[in-house]
This record gives C-alpha cells, sequence and structure tokens, in this order.
C-alpha cells in the first residue's frame, strides 16, 4: 500500500511558525514568567515539532488571578442561555477548524489522522454542543420541610469557582472538551494544563476561545509539567476543585496533596479491561471489536481491552483471525492516510511499552504476532498478541498502554463464575467488553462485572449523554452525561420564614 502523507493545512503551518508557543492566561497570550521553553515532539519522527514555554508556579498563580477576576465579573454578569451561546459558539469554531486541528493532534500525539478526523475532533464537537444545552437546564428545587413555621425552603446549584483541569496525552483535544464542558455549562472558571507531551491543539484552541467571545479569564490554558505546575495547581489553596485524567500512580499522588486543603477532586484514572467472548458470539462483530478494543489509539486508552478472554471452543479460531487482520494494519506515521497503527507518543512511553514486551516474553507468554518495537526513526510498536498468558504475568495484571493484548481461554460458562472471577482478578475497574448472543447471559454478566462502564456486543462507544469512570483504582467521579454538572456545582439550601 502505498503511503499518503499529507500536506500541512497553512493553519497548522502558520501555527507552527515563529518563536515558542506562549500560555494563555485573562485572554491573552504570554510567555512563561520564568522565560523557560520545553519542546513538543513529533512522535512520528522523534524530531522536534514545537517550542512551548514552560509554566510553573508563578504562572499557576497568575492564571487563578485571571480566573478569579472573570468569575466576579463579567463571566458571572452573563445568563445562562449567554453562557451556553458562547459555548455553542465555540463548538462551531471548532467544526470550522477541523482539519487543522486534526493534523495538529496526529503531529503531536501520532495518532491516525483518519482517527482524528472521524473520532477525536467529531467527539469533541458534540461534548461543547452537549453542554452548551445544559447551561440552561441547572436547577435547583422547592422541597417541603416539617419546620412547624410557614417556611419556603429551596435549593439552589452554583458554581464551585476556580477550577484547576489537568489532562493526559492520549486524546488531547476529547480530554479537554471532557473537561470543559461541563465546568463552563455551570458557571465555573478555568486553569487547564495540557499534558507536556501534547500542547499544540489546546494553544490552537485559545484563539478560538477568543474569538467565540469568552470573556478573558475564564478559560486559562498553561503547559507545563505535572511535577511543577501540576502540583501548583493542586496546592493552590483558590483552587477549589480539580478533575484529572491519567494514571492510577499520579492520581494517588494529587489525592495525598489535596489533602491539606480540602480541594474537591474528581479522577478518571488507569485501567486493565476485561473483553469476553464467548462460545455463542457473532464472531464476524466479536472479532474487530477486539481489535478494536485494544488497537485504537496505538492501545493508548485507558479503557483499552487489553485483557481478551475467549471461550476454549472459540479460542483457536478467534486468535488466528486476529492475527491475521493484525498483520493487514499499516504501522505508519500519524499523517499518513493509510496508516492503521501510528507511532506512540513518546520515548519515555515507547520505552515503557517495550520492557512489558521483554517481561512478557520471559514470563513464558507466546507473541503470535508482533512482540518487539520496529527499527525505525519514531517510538513505533506494531500490534502485538500474547498468547500463554496468566494471571501472575505483569502484562496481565499493568496498564501497558501500547498495543498490547493478552489472550486467554476460559471454560466454564453456564454459571459463569470463572470467568466472572477472572475478569475482577485486577486492581482496576474502568470498562469491560462482553460479546455473546443470549440477552441473558449478557446482562447477568454485565451486572457482575466491576467496571464503571460494560459495552455488550460493541466496544469503545461513547456519547456526551453517557456517564464515563471507574471503580476501584480506576478512579471516582462520573464525566459525561447529567453526572458531570455534580462534578462542578455545588448545593446550597435556603430557608425563607414566610410568617
Amino acid at each position: 500500500m502505498a503511503n499518503q502523507v499529507i500536506s500541512l493545512d497553512r493553519r497548522v503551518a502558520q501555527f507552527l511558525e515563529g518563536g515558542p508557543k506562549m500560555l494563555y492566561i485573562g485572554g491573552e497570550f504570554v510567555a512563561s514568567a520564568s522565560g523557560k521553553t520545553f519542546k513538543s515532539i513529533n512522535p512520528s519522527t522523534g524530531e522536534e515539532l514545537k517550542s512551548v514555554y514552560e509554566a510553573d508556579k508563578e504562572d499557576v498563580d497568575r492564571a487563578v488571578h485571571a480566573a478569579e477576576k472573570a468569575f466576579y465579573g463579567d463571566w458571572s454578569k452573563l445568563t445562562a442561555s449567554e453562557r451556553g451561546q458562547l459555548i455553542w459558539k465555540l463548538a462551531d469554531l471548532i467544526e470550522e477548524h477541523l482539519e487543522p486541528l486534526a493534523q495538529l493532534e496526529s503531529l503531536d500525539n501520532g495518532k491516525p489522522i483518519n482517527h482524528a478526523r472521524t473520532a477525536d475532533l467529531p467527539l469533541s464537537i458534540d461534548h461543547f454542543r452537549y453542554y452548551a444545552g445544559w447551561a440552561t437546564k441547572v436547577s435547583g428545587e422547592v422541597i417541603s420541610n416539617s419546620s412547624g413555621k410557614e417556611m419556603l425552603t429551596y435549593t439552589r446549584r452554583e458554581p464551585i469557582g476556580v477550577v484547576g483541569q489537568i489532562i493526559p496525552w492520549n486524546f488531547p483535544l476529547l480530554m479537554l472538551a471532557w473537561k470543559m464542558g461541563a465546568a463552563l455549562a455551570t458557571g465555573n472558571v478555568i486553569v487547564f494544563k495540557t499534558a507536556e507531551q501534547t500542547p499544540l491543539t489546546a494553544l490552537y484552541l485559545a484563539d478560538l476561545i477568543n474569538e467565540a467571545g469568552f470573556p478573558p479569564g475564564v478559560v486559562n490554558i498553561l503547559s507545563g509539567y505535572g511535577e511543577t505546575a501540576g502540583e501548583a495547581i493542586v496546592q493552590h489553596p483558590r483552587i477549589r476543585k480539580v478533575a484529572f485524567t491519567g494514571s492510577t500512580e499520579v492520581g494517588k499522588r494529587i489525592q495525598q496533596q489535596a489533602t491539606g486543603n480540602l480541594k474537591r477532586l474528581s479522577l478518571e484514572l488507569g485501567g486493565k479491561s476485561p473483553n469476553i467472548i464467548f462460545s455463542d458470539a457473532d464472531l464476524e462483530k466479536a472479532i474487530p471489536g477486539a481489535m478494536l478494543g485494544i488497537f485504537f489509539n496505538m492501545g493508548q486508552a485507558c479503557s483499552a481491552g487489553s485483557r481478551l478472554y475467549v471461550h476454549k471452543k472459540v479460542y483457536d479460531k478467534v486468535l488466528s483471525e486476529m492475527k491475521a487482520a493484525a498483520s493487514q494494519m499499516q504501522v505508519g506515521m500519524g499523517l499518513d492516510e493509510t496508516t492503521d497503527i501510528g507511532p506512540l507518543v513518546s520515548q519515555e512511553q515507547f520505552q515503557r511499552v517495550n520492557r512489558y514486551l521483554t517481561e512478557g516474553h520471559e514470563a513464558g507468554a507466546k507473541s503470535i504476532i508482533g512482540g518487539q518495537s520496529l527499527d525505525r526513526s519514531g517510538y513505533y510498536v506494531p500490534p502485538t498478541i500474547f498468547s500463554d498468558t496468566n494471571h501472575d504475568m505483569s502484562i496481565v495484571q499493568d496498564e501497558i498502554f501500547g498495543p498490547v493484548l493478552t489472550a486467554m481461554p476460559f471454560d466454564d460458562e453456564d454459571d459463569l463464575t470463572e470467568i466472572i472471577r477472572k475478569a475482577n482478578a485486577s486492581e482496576y475497574g474502568l470498562a469491560a467488553g462482553v460479546w455473546t448472543t443470549d440477552v441473558r447471559k449478557a446482562h447477568r454478566v454485565a451486572h457482575r462485572i466491576e467496571a464503571g462502564t460494560v459495552w455488550v456486543n460493541d466496544y469503545n462507544a461513547l456519547d456526551a449523554a453517557v456517564p464515563f469512570g471507574g471503580y476501584k483504582q480506576s478512579g471516582y467521579g462520573r464525566e459525561m452525561g447529567s453526572y458531570a454538572l455534580d462534578l462542578y456545582t455545588q448545593v446550597k439550601s435556603i430557608w425563607v420564614n414566610l410568617e
């Protein structure tokens, strides 16, 4: 298959021109207080893509000041309807700039350009539009009381104020939308930190936020490292709530850092999700579904179906067909329109995944396809499927965050005890997949799996109206849907004596 590397959109070329990309604070683009910069690397080549100013504690403080000024000023003067219109306008502008944003996602993250065009960008646009509609629907209630007096008792849902939002590098623009949509709809102001590996689409979006007409300071976008800018956000006394998506390890550290100031937290963390194929499954759907579950975004998804359990009756057939399908997947640069599997996001992630490949082989697992990185510039690991695995292996227990699948057969599917035990044999509980044509079995298994999302005869389906979050060490709090409104509002009870 011939390479089809696209030419850069002129808006992307213009965005990448000039000096380091600046921070976005108070509606303006500014250099970091320290003047320090860092490099954003193109994972398809391993070469520098752009330098970016590095935010630190002083920049976080400047952003908080700008956010507070907006919260108590122009932003608070807008009606809920006006807030919703601004969010909708931002969605329109993202749609107008879909191609340059998709290209920047691919350049910065490495993901296939077609995935960015058809998944990341449309989902982000839809997310902002969904929450634009919620802006006018956040309400309290009138409550009957037994005080013995003639009293009017009612509640109000009010914004928290300045919220800190910290996202990972795997879906930079979509994670931004997940964080910002509900926060803006409920009237909050934002200090937002990109992942240091993928800062560019958020900084491009800052121009669109200005163009949409948001008051200065409502959204502030910082690029920097978790150990500095991220920690400053978590520990800042005037940031009242932090929303974090990332690894369980970092989530635990954030929880510890927030104990001193009782900051509200929502944590969407790691996963090692089971994907279960029963013998009665429609394999024409289940096999592509299992492929999508692990190889979408190069396996760099917290919900990736990285533990595949297949009934022994169909185990050999499933693995044989998955191997054949994986062998046809094109591994290449993100901007190549023929690419199915792009590079991993960074040298660090590349080394991590390679370490797990080595550990898997040393533990006795067999790679029926893949199993070692590609010898070329950039951070390329081909689709890998391990058989002969067991629950004592690190590749089965740990979140690898790469295109690495561990496959295991199971026997009994009558009382479901064995497969439920195996599916739940993880410290994580983010997502799961179930493939069967028996609707009763599907519901029984879905009810007993310890996970925040269970897909039946599908995988990776997402919608802005449906909540997403984890059980166990996959975190707490729910993003998307009406549930996310709880993350960004606080309830006030009001008593009025009418006597």
